[in-house]
């Protein structure tokens, strides 16, 4: 039930406030006055404005409308209106709504926008910078031992990895905002799709920690090869920033009938209830002190890919660790088990 009602809560909210000024106005109003109740009517319709969601605005004011008209404005219980001036105080409720929400979206536009420059100048700025100090470095003409030189290369591949995380996050990001003739399904192997998002961790100090367990009756899946392996390098970028070094990071791959069921352990401390909650919001970043990077747009993008196939991603604490749990309901059927040819 939580699924279904938690992404309509601001109409709840709102509804909430619309019940209790009709109550208000029916016990008091002839104390109140018409002109008071109708300014008491506007309150749910600044709730939902205050959102920026021009068709909550519209869907909330018609049922405040209505119920002002049917319980307050003379003859009541009807929706005969006698007097232009109470028809006027109807279009001003859809005046103030959209006014407001107009407003409202400016606003919430503007701080997006200053949040993401404040995100990508900060989270280019230090891979560019060891990019490139490594690089003048390799360029200079005094010599550099082996080792030395590895090391600065397998810097500038990080730094290079690190960049091309970040733009091709900021591509999805675009891209899955207009869903609308939006995967680009075929036949999708999790084995196959584990391996490529891992060969980009290749060189990472803490790869060799990630151990992957696929149950060999998992079937194919039919979705967004793309997106999913950006799903899974996502989820694994994720788990090895906040893995201290020797910790285990465990990727699991279940299916059956209905579903394909991903799940990422990594060994860490818990993480805070109120972060859980805000974990896949866009920009939202843990604040635990650690200084381990990160833009806050990977997990973000990561419940859009889920949500984009009909599935969920959640995140909880568990024993030792983090579990995040990613289910994609089964909407194609394959005859086909992980590893087979097609």
């Amino acid at each position: 039930m939580k699924t279904v009602i938690f992404p309509y809560r601001h109409y709840v909210i709102a509804l909430m406030f619309l019940s209790v000024t009709a109550i208000i106005s029916i016990l008091f109003g002839d104390v109140l006055g018409l002109i008071n109740i109708a300014l008491l009517y506007l309150l749910p319709v600044l709730v939902i404005a205050l959102r920026g969601d021009m068709k909550a605005t519209t869907v909330v004011t018609v049922v405040t409308v209505i119920t002002f008209d049917l319980l307050n404005v003379p003859p009541q219980f009807s929706f005969s209106v006698h007097d232009l001036v109470h028809a006027l105080s109807f279009i001003l409720f859809f005046v103030v709504g959209y006014t407001i929400t107009y407003q409202a979206k400016r606003i919430e536009a503007n701080a997006i926008r200053e949040m993401f420059l404040d995100t990508l100048s900060h989270d280019l700025k230090t891979p560019l910078s060891s990019l490139l100090g490594n690089i003048s470095m390799l360029l200079k003409d005094h010599p550099i031992d082996p080792q030395t030189r590895r090391s600065m290369l397998l810097q500038i591949n990080d730094s290079g990895q690190r960049i091309n995380r970040l733009v091709l996050n900021l591509l999805d990001s675009a891209r899955l905002k207009n869903r609308s003739g939006l995967l680009r399904l075929e036949w999708c192997d999790f084995e196959d799709i584990i391996g490529v998002a891992l060969q980009e961790f290749r060189y990472h100090p803490k790869q060799d920690q990630i151990t992957v367990r696929i149950d060999p009756d998992t079937g194919l899946f039919w979705g967004d090869c793309a997106l999913l392996v950006r799903l899974m390098v996502n989820l694994m970028d994720n788990a090895l920033k906040y893995t201290d070094e020797g910790k285990r990071i465990q990727i699991t791959v279940t299916g059956d009938n209905t579903a394909i069921t991903l799940l990422f352990f990594n060994e860490s401390a818990p993480i805070k209830k109120s972060d859980l909650k805000n974990l896949f919001e866009r920009f939202y970043r843990i604040d635990d002190g650690a200084d381990v990077g990160g833009n806050g747009i990977g997990l973000s993008i990561c419940r859009d890919i889920a949500a984009i196939h009909g599935g969920t991603i959640d995140a909880r604490n568990c024993t030792d660790g983090v579990c995040f749990e990613i289910r994609l309901p089964i909407r194609k059927a394959s005859n086909h088990p992980i590893g087979e040819a097609l």
